[in-house]
């Protein structure tokens, strides 16, 4: 993993962006966020478990899904599996020693 800090390319609204094997912050203090990063890093284990492209793809596709399902932004960007999975083991630093494979499909319904 790479953690670069790219203010002006990170969305408006949001602090990363995991590009497999790039993190990038929008704020070089995040870099020493333990919380951030693994947030970060269990959606770098997600684009390798789906190779990168099909990761982004479904990324996509689920937005758009919930985005239909919410009619919010936010409230579809929180909803998608990836993003479930991600926020709600954010804390739990010792989270991918044991995740199991393609755990994020728990977080789908």
């Amino acid at each position: 993993m790479f953690l670069i800090a790219a203010k002006y390319l990170i969305p408006k609204g949001y602090r990363g962006l995991a590009l497999f094997p790039f993190v990038f912050v929008k704020y070089a203090l995040d870099k020493n966020n333990p919380v951030f990063i693994n947030h970060e890093r269990i959606h770098l284990r997600q684009q390798l478990e789906l190779l990168v492209v099909p990761f982004f793809a479904w990324y996509f596709l689920e937005f758009l899904v919930r985005f239909i399902q919410y009619k919010s932004w936010n409230l579809a960007y929180r909803n998608i599996s990836f993003e479930r999975e991600a926020y709600s083991n954010e804390k739990d630093l010792g989270y991918l020693k044991r995740r199991s494979f393609w755990r994020f499909l728990k977080y789908i319904f």
